[in-house]
């Protein structure tokens, strides 16, 4: 069998199948489009779930395709086997009601024996015990009947609850009876590792019902999926994904890093090197997909592979910052087949840097801090870390829950998974209540699956109209009206308001009968029905009314413009920044325009300015803007950007600024962008790891924000008592001033401290041969006590030092050791435990110091009877 490179056999099963008809499909995103029940694409079909269940339609259907897939449930293994990985890619050819078995393991046959050209004695194929079509199919290929092996339910038949299923056959690669376990009935099945199996053919072609019975399907479909990397590991004959050519240059990298042989084996060191060889893959392939890190969803995935992985190459002694640079690996023997990765090669590098250096801030820290935990369950005699304390080192000093984890397990230790769930259940609902809008307060829905069809919008075309009121809300109870003076909420047949969605806010205005009147104050939506939240400003309204509405069209034309014009900067920031830009979030009302995107380091002014020069450009352009609904997949055709992630329907809503700009909305847009008026961006700045935002206004705002500034310039004027013109020079002159005071107190806080230093060590405790210098000091902050303790530690042997100083009411605490201290075993970071206590807080650190905080200035004596307590 001729060895054949991982990038060579992906190519050739790509160009096999097109020979056989189908349609070369690229890779899809890693994270899923309209599919909310997957939070990473982990399989070569996920992509496909709209063509097999007919809410799209294919390109062709015939299809086959290699995708980029990431699966972390087994992380815990990567690294200590051969096999485990999070990063893989699956082949696969698909038939959408097309072909069936016969082509589906014929073909499979053809290029399993004659283009890869594996020998056909070492083929043995698995069928469901009661599919007698697949065994005569693979009977007339040639296959003996004594390497056809039936198997039940549990192994060959595919189904998810209810719905499509059908049996699957699998094909094996007999690796000889060296590898085997020396049974006489070991086969495919057998849990040794002597039969490989690398391709699985799916033949969904029954449907199961509610009652357990299995019907035909109209129209059968053919699902398969091989692992590109295991059958690379077949083709080159090695026993591990890790010593597939394409990862093994992957490997080597880490390994001239580290300068540790690689011996293949599970030490420590070994392990170390698969899981940074394993992790660089899914972080390039991820980041490429625009998933930044983050403490949520895909974020976390993708925060805990780069902090894992930094983490074991510090085990193996490979200097911080690292992983961008290895990460050029995983893009030199990957990126033909995917160019995304060498588009964005810097891109990619700058998020892992950012990244790595964040966690390495804290790593240190925080592993003395689980270093000082573990010490105290040993000492306790205890395996299971608290959940508060693992919440506390997630919280604090950045570490995923899972690294917390792994770091106990090397100890024989885990973590209270529940209790560190509860702490972090208690933060998110702590937020949500501050994040509570005060205004929606007397306006509760009640029941979100209100018993009205979905609201007809007819707001795309006017601002007004009639419609009937169908259900009125007040304190988020169903009521017959609502009068004078009451917030309700009111639910209609149709509407020309729109509803809150696609980070546009909702329609204002009012609502009016012979009998009363309403001013609307907000607009939502949830299933499809509109609620319209207002207060009754006149009379009475009640249910069965025919009301007028009409949309505030001072508001809604200006949130138009910064709507569109959002449209424009998106597209204006791909033209300076680079193609990696995409949407993160947005968030727009009649004032301003708020725009998240991806970018991994702060925009410079001249990029500032011409992002905003090209929008202004296209403004006066005056180019028309029109709406088209289509297919979501015409949509694609046409360029239409989507936002990733979100569910779109079968039908959708283009919106095209000419032919600069075409995405994927259902808001409300200018007709031609002449009518924005301008664009000024406000503000640029970081929200998140490799997130920035814009703030920017248009039209009227930006007549607003002018004024605003002029009021700004005039206040800061008057302040600095001079006039417009000079405040630039009066604020430099004013700085100047304060840089010259700010080091003038340096150095008289620096001759006070020597002056004082003399006296502290002479008048030192001596307790057990140990000095003890205990102080406390106003004014001070903790470089300052830091720079105390070095210029002792410097001069004197022997010596602990316990500083105080108090701020704002809180207590700040220092412990130093003089090394020959931390040689006797004393230890800074267990004693300010203690310490602190006192002073009603906690710390840590290590051994020749550590620092505290509190919110007890009272106990700061007793906190240094505690001092002295330990060196007794």
């Amino acid at each position: 069998m001729e060895k054949k490179g991982l990038n060579e056999i992906r190519k050739m099963f790509r160009d096999f199948y097109v020979s056989k008809g189908h349609y070369p499909g690229k890779s899809a995103s890693l994270i899923p489009k309209n599919d909310k029940s997957l939070l990473i694409i982990n399989s070569g079909m996920a992509p496909l779930k709209p063509y097999f269940s007919g809410q799209e339609t294919p390109p062709s259907r015939r299809m086959t395709t290699c995708q980029k897939c990431i699966r972390t449930g087994d992380i815990d293994n990567v690294g200590l086997t051969s096999r485990h990985g999070t990063f893989f890619e699956m082949l696969g050819n698909f038939s959408f009601g097309d072909y069936f078995k016969k082509e589906s393991l014929t073909w499979g046959w053809e290029f399993i024996t004659e283009v890869l050209k594996m020998p056909e004695d070492r083929i043995w194929a698995t069928i469901y015990k009661d599919d007698e079509q697949a065994h005569d199919i693979w009977r007339s290929l040639g296959l003996p009947e004594e390497r056809i092996v039936r198997l039940g339910k549990e192994d060959n038949f595919w189904e998810i609850g209810l719905g499509p299923c059908g049996p699957d056959s699998e094909i094996f690669y007999d690796r000889g009876p060296e590898y085997g376990c020396g049974k006489p009935d070991c086969r495919p099945g057998c849990d040794c590792d002597r039969y490989i199996e690398f391709w699985n053919h799916v033949f969904t072609q029954f449907s199961k019902e509610e009652d357990g019975s299995y019907s035909d399907l109209a129209h059968p479909n053919i699902d398969t999926g091989m692992g590109l990397e295991r059958i690379a590991c077949l083709m080159q004959d090695v026993d591990s994904i890790f010593d597939v050519d394409t990862i093994r240059y992957i490997l080597d990298g880490v390994v001239e890093l580290c300068g540790i042989p690689y011996e293949s084996g599970n030490d420590k060191a070994d392990v170390s090197i698969r899981i940074i060889t394993d992790h660089l893959r899914s972080m390039v392939f991820m980041i490429a997909d625009t998933i930044t890190p983050s403490n949520e969803g895909r974020g976390y995935v993708l925060r805990r592979l780069i902090r894992r992985a930094a983490r074991h190459g510090r085990m193996l002694g490979i200097q911080s910052g690292f992983l961008a640079g290895l990460a050029d690996r995983v893009i030199t023997v990957s990126g033909e087949a995917y160019p995304e990765l060498t588009e964005k090669q810097d891109y990619i590098k700058n998020i892992i840097s950012a990244e790595e250096r964040q966690f390495m801030a804290t790593l240190e820290q925080g592993e003395s801090i689980i270093g000082e935990y573990i010490e105290e369950l040993k000492h306790q005699n205890e395996k299971v870390l608290d959940g508060e304390k693992a919440f506390r080192l997630y919280d604090t000093y950045g570490f995923p829950l899972e690294l917390t984890k792994e770091i106990l397990a090397e100890n024989g230790m885990s973590a209270d998974t529940d209790g560190f769930s509860a702490c972090m259940q208690k933060q998110r609902d702590t937020a949500r209540a501050g994040r509570k809008n005060t205004e929606e307060l007397g306006w509760e829905e009640g029941d979100t699956d209100i018993d009205v069809p979905e609201t007809v919008f007819h707001g795309y075309d006017t601002l007004s109209g009639s419609g009937t009121v169908l259900a009125l809300y007040r304190d988020g109870k169903p009521v017959q009206e609502a009068t004078a003076g009451d917030q309700t909420v009111i639910y209609l047949d149709q509407t020309p308001f729109y509803a809150e969605g696609g980070g546009q806010v909702g329609d204002k205005g009012f609502m009016s009968t012979p009998n009363g009147r309403v001013e609307i104050l907000n607009t939502t939506k949830s299933r499809g029905v509109f609620a319209h939240k207002g207060a009754v400003t006149e009379g009475v309204i009640r249910r069965g009314d025919t009301v007028c509405s009409t949309v505030s069209a001072a508001l809604r034309n200006q949130t138009a413009r910064n709507h569109t014009a959002t449209h424009l900067l998106q597209k204006a920031l791909r033209e300076v920044l680079g193609t990696h830009v995409e949407q993160a979030g947005s968030f727009v009302n009649e004032k301003e325009l708020r725009f998240d995107f991806s970018h991994f380091t702060a925009m410079k002014p001249e990029e500032i300015a011409q992002t905003e020069q090209l929008v202004n450009e296209k403004i006066c352009e005056f180019i028309p803007v029109t709406t088209t609904e289509t297919s979501f997949a015409e949509a694609q055709k046409m360029g239409a950007m989507a936002l990733f992630g979100e569910k779109y329907g079968e039908r959708v809503r283009v919106v095209s600024c000419g032919d600069f700009s075409v995405e994927l909305c259902g808001g409300t847009h200018v007709s031609n962008s002449g009518q924005i008026g301008a664009l000024k961006i406000m503000s640029e700045s970081g929200v998140a790891s490799g997130v920035r935002r814009i703030v920017a206004v248009t039209g009227t705002g930006i007549l607003d924000a002018a004024k605003r500034a002029e009021e700004t310039v005039a206040e800061v004027s008057e302040a600095m008592k001079s006039r417009p013109d000079q405040v630039a020079a009066r604020a430099s002159a004013l700085m100047a001033e304060l840089r010259d005071t700010k080091r003038e107190l340096e150095e008289f806080k620096k001759a006070a401290m020597d002056s004082s230093l003399d006296a502290m060590i002479r008048d030192a405790a001596e307790i057990n041969g140990v000095r003890l210098i205990t102080k406390q000091f106003s004014d001070y902050n903790m470089n300052d006590l830091r720079s105390l303790s070095d210029e002792i530690r410097a001069a004197c042997d022997h010596t602990a030092m316990v500083f105080a100083t108090v701020s704002g009411g809180k207590v700040t605490l220092l412990v130093s050791l003089t090394d020959d201290l931390t040689a006797r075993g004393l230890h800074a970071g267990k004693m300010i435990k203690q310490i602190a206590a006192k002073v009603g807080g906690g710390g840590g650190g290590k051994a020749d110091m550590a620092q505290a905080g509190g919110r007890n200035p009272e106990g700061i004596s007793e906190a240094f009877k505690v001092a002295e307590e330990l060196l007794a």
